[in-house]
């Protein structure tokens, strides 16, 4: 007999749903090719085949097709392929939940390639000598999904990025670049604008976000003209031995070979574009003591002096910050990918 209220009531039937197997699948739509995922996974493409069966036989439909172009969703895959994903977070945001509730005294800073977080990161240290502070590489489109999944509790990174659901203040303005192979004909002026490159093809990123693609992309131009399109590349090192061939060029932050730029190319400023703003974000309404120590040391220790500055603090809101409402979490490329968008 049933009874309103019964305890199984507030129980799910047991679902018995790999998440391992789940996050191969995820890694293989995303790719669309199962030899580059098995490469992603540091796995072998035989086995990850396996995987993707087993999972298909436990939801009892066909996800993936194979073809002579590469590998599509099918109908299920379609829509299974946005649940996964939102499966996959919300068991991470469970699990580093859980682990900060027992852990009130760690925080993980979160920081993106050719940006300097360290005499923050020593001035809390030594503020706050029992707490344990760790760092986190980030790659440079992975912010705010790591602040909203709870893998680091601050990030010092670039704009532009959705700031929904965080607090995003502003440290100071950077100059864009124009990234170039060693024997470009530009190599040597003191700067170039972009009418010097008005002819060069820019390459795309297929992982990239489409709108922040468009911001390093400057595309379009301030004049209103579309920016010169380049060839479709899988990763950012394939777009930068692209650029080191003398193929095509980019635009990004201010790296050096020592910060991670490939040992092929070299950079040019950028003169008459906007810069780019390098802010400290953390989760809108976090109230941990170590997060706002740390915010104070990130606010004193690293702000520089600025060609364009903000007022001093200025704490920005999705509606304060250039970035399209539409802009939403993209996957994440890998920590060693995060060279020049």
């Amino acid at each position: 007999m049933d009874y309103p209220g019964r305890v199984a009531d507030a129980f799910p039937d047991p679902v018995d749903l790999d998440l391992r197997l789940v996050q191969c699948f995820v890694v293989v739509a995303r790719h669309r090719h199962f030899g580059r995922a098995a490469e992603a996974l540091h796995t072998t493409q035989p086995s990850l085949s396996r995987q993707i069966r087993r999972l298909e036989q436990q939801l009892g439909v066909r996800l993936l097709d194979r073809t002579t172009r590469g590998t599509r969703l099918s109908e299920a895959g379609e829509v299974f392929l946005p649940l996964a994903a939102g499966l996959l977070r919300s068991a991470g945001q469970a699990m580093a939940r859980t682990r900060a509730a027992a852990r009130p005294r760690e925080i993980t800073v979160g920081y993106t390639r050719g940006l300097l977080i360290t005499p923050a990161v020593r001035a809390l240290r030594k503020a706050e000598p029992e707490a344990e502070v760790k760092t986190r590489l980030l790659a440079w489109n992975d912010s705010r999904s790591a602040l909203l999944d709870h893998r680091v509790d601050a990030v010092v990174t670039r704009l532009p990025f959705a700031t929904d659901q965080l607090r995003v203040t502003v440290l100071y303005d950077e100059p864009r670049v124009l990234v170039v192979p060693l024997d470009h004909p530009l190599v040597g002026r003191e700067s170039v604008t972009l009418d010097d490159i008005a002819d060069e093809p820019i390459p795309h990123v297929r992982q990239t976000d489409p709108l922040l693609n468009a911001y390093w992309r400057m595309d379009p131009r301030p004049d209103g003209r579309p920016a010169p399109d380049g060839p479709l590349v899988e990763e950012l090192e394939d777009k930068h031995e692209l650029i080191a061939a003398g193929q095509a060029v980019a635009i990004g932050p201010p790296l050096d070979h020592a910060t991670g730029l490939h040992p092929g190319l070299t950079t040019i400023p950028l003169r008459d574009v906007e810069p780019s703003q390098v802010v400290l974000a953390t989760r809108a309404g976090d109230r941990s003591h170590l997060v706002a120590a740390f915010c104070k040391h990130a606010e004193t220790q690293l702000r520089r002096t600025r060609r364009h500055p903000p007022s001093p603090g200025r704490e920005l809101t999705s509606s304060s910050v250039t970035v399209p409402p539409e802009m939403t979490d993209r996957p994440p490329a890998r920590p060693d990918q995060a060279e020049v968008p």
